[in-house]
Parts: C-alpha cells; sequence; structure tokens
C-alpha cells in the first residue's frame, strides 16, 4: 500500500530514481521564491533581500526532506503560487481599470 500523499513524489521516484532531493529542493525552492515574491515581498534594500532569499534557501532544505518522505509540499507551494499568481494578475487589471477611468474624468 502506497502511504505518500504526494503524486509528484511518485513520479520524481519514478523517472529521476538517484536525484529525488535535487529535484524537490530545487522546485521548493523556486516556488517558495515565487511565492515570496507575490504574496509577501516588500520593497527591501538589497543586502536585506539577499539575507531573506538566504534564509528562503536554508527553509527550503527543511521543506524538502518532508517532500522526501511523501507530503505534499512541493504541490502545496505549486498550487500557492498559482493562487497568488492570478490574485495578483486581477489585482493588476483592477488597479489598471481604475488608472483608466479616473483619467477619463
Amino acid at each position: 500500500m502506497n502511504t505518500n500523499f504526494s503524486p509528484l513524489f511518485d513520479f520524481v521516484v519514478e523517472h529521476f530514481h538517484g536525484h529525488e532531493l535535487a529535484i524537490f529542493y530545487f522546485a521548493n525552492l523556486i516556488f517558495a521564491a515565487i511565492a515570496y515574491k507575490l504574496g509577501f515581498a516588500r520593497q527591501l534594500p538589497l543586502l536585506k533581500s539577499v539575507l531573506v532569499y538566504i534564509l528562503l534557501a536554508f527553509g527550503s532544505i527543511i521543506i524538502t526532506f518532508f517532500s522526501v518522505v511523501g507530503y505534499p509540499i512541493t504541490e502545496s507551494l505549486i498550487i500557492m503560487s498559482l493562487i497568488l499568481g492570478i490574485y495578483r494578475f486581477r489585482l493588476h487589471k483592477e488597479r489598471k481599470r481604475k488608472y483608466e477611468t479616473k483619467e477619463k474624468i
């Protein structure tokens, strides 16, 4: 019986046997950075921004271990990135629409 909760885990293990840790680490890092940038990032000075991304890379090491044991961490990051991307796109469209209506007045 399959005890993991992650369909992505099954795919990675089946097709990329031996490289699971690296694949999950980079996938988690990329999607965590996207989710951070879309949903939580503020304008920071360069050194603070670098520090945030270094800590994000360290945090990705920790959550990678949960991905490797079969929890759907990577899938959750993908879904979070998609939802935040849709939200930001709609917010941009709404602001653009409001700006255009103010401009016409």
